[in-house]
């Protein structure tokens, strides 16, 4: 016998039993995007490999590791979506929908990264992500920080921390691009073997380094907000003073830098302990540099991204209830006729009911076997259908969760009965 096919290392199913928390986080998404005014988003999970190339950077582990990359049967190359920002600038400079206007969007869906597998960190992962277009002032940068503190509010999540650094203009990064490379290639003994290779090509991405034994020499390092341009500095304070004013609590890190080419200026995360290594579980900032760079006029942008599986993982171990959904009624189907019968009147009940959740016996089966599932399903009612029911025009009603009278009711009365027991 063949082995059975198990999915893909690193993909994971959502099974029934956890897919209402899932739900319970679109929702909440959702409502929250209502509540700012922003419009949801779609695009494709396969788009060009070049996309993501010029947009993300050549020189990251992105691109050069962990994106799932293929020739299509046409010689094109195409590549699994890693992020969801590149789709979102493409898809509104191919429409139309940027230059000279205002557009605060969002998306949510499956990315794919060729990473280790780990707690929180999965080869397929859903993110959440907003982006804005057209705003140039900080004033957005600090509306979408305070956007997701309530969302950590909705969601009941905790110890969550907010980290904030501004890289500058391009002038600014490019002029402390020369003084940060005299004092790395001054420590160049220090440098693993990724950061000499971003010597040349990136040395910013050196600083967001995870290697321990390079902490020290980091911490060194010379700051950015030392070498920053006016306006920069200027639209920096004005977002802090944005953030005092709302009551948001943040720690300036000058060594944030992002794992992507396109952010400019402000730039943050919100971190967490709960996750061990993986500490991150939101970050963004502003890339008004990226419309013009995948082909479309000059356009100021920023947004922020959320990895789902992390942010549900907080929740369960914060044992955050998650009501599942269950049916309101489950009608019992007693011989060949009520079989019949009963698919017509669970409509029925259905359109007369918007809302009422009916879960109809299918499949025959014993009075006492379906009691037992109309008892699992939590269903508060269970409507029973036999043959002397049928005689009657009836049904009998049952109640599940209460003890209350079984009750026998004329069909045509039964909408009604139910609504008079807010059923």
């Amino acid at each position: 016998m063949s082995k059975t096919i198990q999915s893909i290392r690193g993909m994971h199913d959502v099974l029934p039993d956890d897919s209402h928390q899932w739900q319970a986080f679109e929702q909440i998404v959702r409502d929250l995007m209502a509540v700012y005014g922003y419009r949801e988003i779609r695009m494709p999970a396969v788009e060009s490999m070049d996309l993501f190339s010029r947009s993300i950077g050549e020189v990251t582990d992105i691109v050069e590791k962990e994106m799932y990359s293929f020739e299509d049967r046409n010689g094109d190359m195409l590549t699994l979506r890693p992020e969801g920002t590149a789709g979102c600038v493409r898809a509104g400079i191919q429409h139309g929908i940027l230059h000279n206007q205002v557009q605060r969007l969002w998306y949510m869906g499956p990315m794919f990264r060729h990473e280790r597998p780990q707690k929180g960190r999965y080869r397929q992962f859903h993110q959440f992500g907003v982006e804005t277009f057209g705003i140039a002032d900080p004033d957005i940068d600090a509306e979408l920080i305070i956007m997701t503190a309530r969302l950590w509010r909705m969601l009941q999540l905790e110890d969550i921390r907010l980290e904030l650094n501004t890289l500058g203009s391009n002038e600014a990064r490019a002029k402390y691009r020369e003084i940060l490379l005299d004092y790395l290639n001054a420590n160049r003994d220090q440098l693993d073997e990724d950061s000499i290779r971003r010597l040349d090509s990136n040395p910013l991405r050196i600083l967001d380094s995870k290697n321990p034994e390079m902490k020290s020499m980091i911490s060194s390092a010379p700051s950015l907000l030392e070498y920053l341009d006016t306006e920069s500095a200027e639209d920096f304070e004005r977002m802090k003073q944005y953030l005092d004013d709302a009551g948001i609590e943040y720690t300036i890190n000058p060594k944030l830098v992002r794992g992507l080419d396109y952010y400019c200026k402000t730039v943050f995360e919100w971190v967490t302990d709960q996750l061990g290594a993986q500490g991150t579980v939101c970050a963004g900032g502003r890339y008004d540099g990226l419309v013009e760079q995948l082909g479309g006029r000059s356009t100021p942008a920023a947004g922020f991204a959320l990895g789902i599986e992390r942010l549900l993982a907080m929740r369960e171990a914060a044992n955050i209830e998650v009501p599942q959904g269950h049916p309101d009624i489950y009608l019992l189907l007693q011989g060949e006729s009520s079989s019949r019968k009963g698919l017509p009147l669970a409509e029925k009940l259905r359109d007369e009911n918007p809302g009422l959740n009916v879960l109809s016996n299918c499949g025959g089966g014993s009075f006492k076997s379906q009691m037992k599932k109309a008892d699992k399903s939590g269903a508060s009612i269970a409507l029973i259908l036999g043959e002397n029911e049928i005689a009657e025009d009836a049904v009998t009603v049952k109640f599940l969760r209460e003890q209350k009278q079984q009750q026998t009711i004329s069909q045509s009365e039964i909408s009604k009965f139910l609504k008079n027991n807010q059923v």
